[in-house]
């Protein structure tokens, strides 16, 4: 994480490589015109020529050393005015910290006339501080993410980094709110970090047992319970879907389960299910070689349930959380499982298995059948488990399907308020009687001419939930990206942790 501070201080004077001011989409006001003074109109003649109009995540870059205590400003849009919410505010904050960290410079400041911040909503009076100073905090420190770990460093011409980030409170009142939105959404970057970082490590480190031990080392550090069972357990509890995937691996399969108490000691938990394949080559019915490379963030689903946990357990959220992650690698080996096989899962179901690459919902039925025994308030899986959420939502949203309509509202809810947003696809019984076999209960891929093969994955999914509310998040689309955005690297995003957490966020009574 990056030093950050917030100050009371000058705008006009304090000392910094880079100053970083917000523009919505009108001419210079306020702190901006007088900015814009002491630049003889520079800023007034970009808005007239149009090169910035302050239309979201644009940019304005100008040198002002000795006229003022910066050496440097950019000014980034937050488009039209009536828009302007959390979000754009994270999305401006990481576009201009990239923009600084890429000039090389290595303090910046933030600040942000109180008329141009938008109406971030309820969250004003949130007990998790200044809701913006927390946004433009969440925007320059998650945009700033660099995974470095395998990278050799020339010491000649070592990489460029910001190393202080400084906010600028308008005034001394102002102070405590604006750190304690700062603090709160450190923690929370932490937590999405670490999970960035557990996505990023390649699948020859981040083995079911690496994944196991990063639990642990959590749960140490936050003091919350963590359990790993290991393949014997697995045998006893006769899970026999999971122990199926992982039976052409050398790596032994873990099932992990971190328990956090914050909440009343009789209030149920809501339990949250990632898939956590640490690579995935689809088994016998083997993927193509282009891209499999990418197989190693088949393990997301675990790694935002690690990350959610840690999260809660920084910010003590007054609430019961359980995250289980079942984590296995998906190989070809000599006692591999078949296309034509059956397993028989822990709650008895027999599944014929057509397609060894529909792996997840198989090692997800087994995870689902424990939670049940919290008796969960609310149940939640997050799964990189279809290429066909692609398809359907692009790498734009997660795809939620469910039995309960008032959850997935709720996580609808979090998700446009963290930028992490989701669509709800529809659970129909035909998608339900498309995973009925002929010669076994279920099968893990659907009938053929169904399509929507998103829903008839969480349709699989159905028969291992009981009777608890229940949603299943598609993150394939999400999970990981090519495309740079403001505050989402190319590579792992982390997506999940920032939506379940504002979701058990308001839960808290």
């Amino acid at each position: 994480m990056i030093k950050t501070s917030v100050k009371a201080y000058d705008v006009l004077k304090h000392k910094t490589d880079c100053l970083i001011l917000f523009s919505p989409e009108n001419k210079p006001a306020g702190l901006l015109k007088q900015i814009d003074s002491l630049l003889n109109g520079a800023l007034t003649a970009a808005f007239k020529a149009k090169r910035f109009e302050g239309k979201l995540n644009q940019t304005f870059q100008q040198s002002v050393r000795g006229l003022m205590g910066a050496d440097s400003i950019i000014v980034v849009g937050l488009g039209k005015s009536k828009d302007i919410k959390e979000e754009q505010i994270r999305q401006a904050a990481g576009t201009a910290a990239k923009s600084a960290e890429s000039s090389r410079y290595q303090k910046m400041a933030f600040s942000l006339d109180s008329r141009d911040a938008g109406k971030p909503g309820k969250a004003k009076n949130s007990k998790s501080g200044h809701p913006v100073a927390g946004a433009i905090m969440e925007g320059a420190q998650l945009g700033l993410y660099h995974f470095d770990q395998y990278k050799s460093i020339d010491q000649d011409d070592p990489l460029s980094r910001i190393k202080e980030i400084t906010l600028l409170a308008p005034g001394k009142p102002q102070v405590r709110a604006y750190q304690k939105g700062v603090d709160q959404a450190g923690k929370l970057c932490e937590a999405v970090i670490a999970t960035r970082d557990l996505m990023h490590h390649p699948s020859n480190t981040a083995t079911p047992t690496f994944l196991a031990k990063a639990a642990q080392s959590m749960a140490r550090q936050h003091k919350i319970t963590c359990k790993i069972l290991e393949k014997k357990d697995m045998q006893k509890l006769k899970m026999g879907s999971l122990l199926g995937v992982a039976k052409g691996s050398h790596e032994p399969p873990k099932f992990i389960v971190l328990e956090y108490k914050g909440g009343k000691a009789k209030d149920p938990p809501v339990v949250i299910v990632g898939k956590g394949v640490t690579f995935d080559t689809g088994g016998i019915s083997l993927k193509p070689g282009a891209g499999m490379d990418e197989m190693k963030f088949d393990m997301s689903g675990g790694a935002v349930t690690i990350g959610t946990l840690q999260a809660a357990a920084s910010l003590k959220l007054k609430v019961n959380v359980v995250g289980i992650v079942p984590a296995t690698e998906n190989m070809p080996g000599g006692s591999a499982i078949k296309p034509g096989d059956i397993l028989t899962a822990s709650n008895g179901k027999t599944i014929e298995v057509l397609n060894t690459d529909a792996e997840g919902r198989l090692i997800l039925a087994d995870a689902l059948v424990y939670a049940q025994r919290y008796k969960p308030r609310a149940l939640i899986d997050l799964a990189t488990l279809t290429g066909a959420v692609i398809m359907a939502l692009g790498h734009q949203a997660a795809a939620a399907v469910g039995t309960d309509s008032k959850l997935i509202k709720k996580l609808s809810e979090s998700g446009d308020t963290t930028g992490e947003r989701l669509w709800e696809l529809p659970l129909y019984e035909e998608f339900e009687k498309a995973t009925k076999s002929d010669i076994a209960d279920l099968k893990n891929i659907a009938s053929k001419g169904v399509g929507a093969g998103t829903i008839t994955g969480a349709a699989f999914l159905k028969p291992f939930t009981g009777d608890y509310p229940w949603v299943h998040l598609d993150i394939a689309g999400t999970a990981w990206t090519s495309n740079e955005k403001p505050y989402v690297p190319k590579g792992g995003s982390g997506y999940g942790v920032r939506l379940l957490i504002d979701y058990l966020k308001n839960l808290q009574s």
